[in-house]
């Protein structure tokens, strides 16, 4: 008799991951725990040109990636745009707060935007803790936050 297939069939969605709980805040890791390497970048992941990117470390180790596109698209135009990747181990610690506001301060650009979808309410909470403000227009599909070299002084 043939065993069944452990490959999953076209048809089926690929399960969600359950949202990781974060930790209360006594439980965080601090400002000096997070250190952000400069790193060469991927195409399309702060390897372009304008791009810069860079290694989160977490008390000596890697907890994510973080990096800056120069990108030209609605509704803003020409921009830098900031995006970031944190480990599954890493979420939910406050690493993100830390590293948005470190590779915002480190980078070249006085004004980056974070584009993010309306769904993913943590990474917005943690561009806002960096000091993004919510600079969503009206009928736009995902959260647009902006940060200002200037006013995070």
């Amino acid at each position: 008799m043939k065993k069944p297939s452990k490959r999953r069939s076209g048809d089926q969605p690929t399960p969600k991951p359950k949202p990781v709980r974060p930790l209360p805040p006594d439980q965080r890791v601090g400002v000096s725990d997070v250190v952000l390497v400069r790193a060469k970048g991927t195409p399309g992941k702060g390897a372009g040109p304008g791009g810069e990117a860079w290694s989160i470390v977490t008390k000596g180790v890697k907890s994510g990636r973080i990096f800056i596109n120069w990108i030209d698209e609605p509704p803003v135009g020409p921009h830098a745009s900031i995006q970031i990747y944190l480990n599954r181990q890493s979420q939910g610690r406050g690493i993100g707060r830390i590293a948005y506001r470190l590779a915002s301060e480190d980078s070249q650009y006085p004004t980056i935007f974070a584009h993010m979808r309306k769904s993913n309410e943590p990474s917005k909470r943690a561009a806002q803790a960096a000091g993004y403000q919510d600079a969503t227009p009206p009928d736009y599909t995902q959260h647009l936050m902006r940060w200002d070299r200037q006013q995070s002084l």
